[in-house]
This record gives C-alpha cells, sequence and structure tokens, in this order.
C-alpha cells in the first residue's frame, strides 16, 4: 500500500540532486506527480501501473509494447529512474520482466520507494550510478530494450548525447533490442537533429516521435529517439502515437533524413548537454 496522506499534501524532501517533490494527483486518490528542481519528472498512479500520464512516457510505452510479442517478458536497461512509471508499466503489461534501474540519485531512490512502493513480486532492480559508468560494465547483448531517460535538472547531460554512449547501449542489447532516448528540444532543433543523427550513426534503423508543433519548432517539447539493428515496427508506432491524447507524428527514413537536413552526430569531444527549456516549459515557473 502506498503511503496515506491527506487529499492536499506534497510531500518535499531535500536529496542528492536538489529538492524533490511528490504532488498528489488531486483527481486520482493514489496518484503521484515528481517534480524535482521544480521540473516534472514523472506521473505514478499506485492502483494501475499501466497509467501513463505524461505525453513522452506514452510514446516510450508504445516502443516498450513492441519490443516483443503480446505481454512476453522482456530484459530492460532503464538509464535515469524518476518515480520508476515505465518499469511499472512494463512490470504490469509484461509480467515477469527482467528490469534493471539505473539512478545516480540515492536519496531520490529512498524517497521513492518509502512513498510510491514497488510491488514486491516485480523482478526490478534498482541501482545507484552514473548511468553511462554503469552501461560500460553492463553485459553484452543483455537487454531486449534500453531506455535512456536523464535528466539533470530539465537538461541531458552531456556525457550521454555522443556516438560513443549510444555505442555502448548498442553493445548491450541483444541482436534485435531496441533503443530509445527521450530529449527536450525547441526552437531551431539543433541539438534533436544532432541526436537523431547520433542515433543513425550507430543503428541502421532509425525513428524519431513528437507532436508535430514540437517537430516545426513551435514550442519546446519532447523527442523519443528509437534505433535498432532490426527494422522498427514504424507503422505501428505511427499508429498508436497518432491515437495519442496529443496525437505525434513519427519521422523515419528519408523524412528523417530532411529533419535532420545535414547535421553532424556528436562524438564525445563535440557533445553538449541539451538546451534548458523556456520558462513555463513542462510546468516551470514562469518566474
Amino acid at each position: 500500500m502506498g503511503r496515506i496522506r491527506k487529499a492536499d499534501e506534497t510531500i518535499s524532501r531535500e536529496v542528492d540532486s536538489g529538492i524533490a517533490e511528490l504532488i498528489p494527483d488531486p483527481d486520482v486518490p493514489r496518484a503521484w506527480m515528481l517534480r524535482l528542481n521544480g521540473t516534472p519528472q514523472s506521473h505514478v498512479d499506485l492502483d494501475d501501473p499501466t497509467h501513463l500520464e505524461f505525453e513522452y512516457l506514452r510514446r516510450l510505452g508504445h516502443v516498450a509494447d513492441l519490443v516483443a510479442p503480446g505481454s512476453e517478458p522482456i530484459r530492460a536497461l532503464h538509464l535515469g529512474g524518476g518515480a520508476l512509471t515505465l518499469p511499472r508499466y512494463i512490470a504490469a503489461t509484461r509480467p515477469r520482466s527482467s528490469q534493471q534501474v539505473v539512478e545516480i540519485d540515492a536519496a531520490l531512490i529512498d524517497l521513492v520507494r518509502g512513498v510510491l512502493p514497488l510491488d514486491r513480486n516485480w523482478r526490478l532492480r534498482i541501482r545507484n550510478g552514473d548511468a553511462r559508468a554503469v552501461l560500460e560494465k553492463a553485459p553484452e547483448g543483455a537487454f531486449d530494450l534500453v531506455v535512456t531517460d536523464v535528466f539533470a535538472g530539465a537538461r541531458t547531460p552531456a556525457h550521454l548525447t555522443s556516438v560513443e554512449f549510444v555505442g555502448l547501449a548498442s553493445r548491450v542489447l541483444r541482436g534485435g533490442g531496441v533503443y530509445a532516448a527521450n530529449i527536450g528540444d525547441g526552437g531551431k532543433l539543433a541539438f534533436a537533429k544532432a541526436q537523431a543523427a547520433t542515433v543513425r550513426a550507430v543503428f541502421p534503423h532509425v525513428c524519431v516521435l513528437a507532436e508535430p508543433a514540437v517537430f516545426r519548432g513551435r514550442r519546446f517539447g519532447n523527442f523519443v529517439l528509437v534505433g535498432s539493428h532490426v527494422e522498427l515496427p514504424v507503422a505501428a508506432l505511427t499508429r498508436l502515437t497518432a491515437g495519442d491524447p496529443f496525437p505525434g507524428r513519427v519521422e523515419h527514413d528519408d523524412s528523417l533524413i530532411r529533419f535532420i537536413g545535414g547535421v553532424p552526430a556528436m562524438t564525445d569531444a563535440t557533445a553538449t548537454q541539451s538546451p534548458s527549456p523556456p520558462k513555463g516549459t513542462w510546468g516551470l515557473p514562469d518566474e
């Protein structure tokens, strides 16, 4: 059972990376939003772990749904933990899946475990550490799915944006495995284009999911990048993404090449962290 609390009670704790807040959903009795240093990170419904409130998590959920047939268990590595929304989703939709989560903030892990407990039957291991350092030591071909969803504040760290980093993720995937990453960008989309080029430098099959306005740079938002060494289920991803509450689009093949527009891939020597979201984005304060 989750922690019993009043309907309007927010839990605030100092964690390793700043201030974490668990904010109750006013409409759902046992649902919470995790906010870290003012940036919304996760939403968890303890009564329904299959509920994905945030659009980017819906898109990552679509990817997870298509990694293997039906409810077949998978092996998943999550780089970045937050409130463990996607691991909970996979555990509920694919029973007996083996999952490992890497989260650098040990105090955040303790907070989430304490307030938003996990089902003890889930095969879910949480490890404290830097995502790239753990990835470097992970066994080759061990996972069906690797998800990168790491933010320091509201920005993806530079050492997780290079060809070398994506190559490490490729190494730990089985032959038909899938890599997925969540990033944020807006405006001229230089970072998103470079990240798409970076994933294409490692994987022969790549697609990118986002809302149309985000693809056009009209507003800052999330891009989900997907790569594999085998053909991706683009038609199914397109259908699922188009059916979301905020419908998205899937760019792949020639349309993705046009989106990238010749922007080069990032290497360890040229990598940068993702841009800061404008004030008012993702629930950030305007002042």
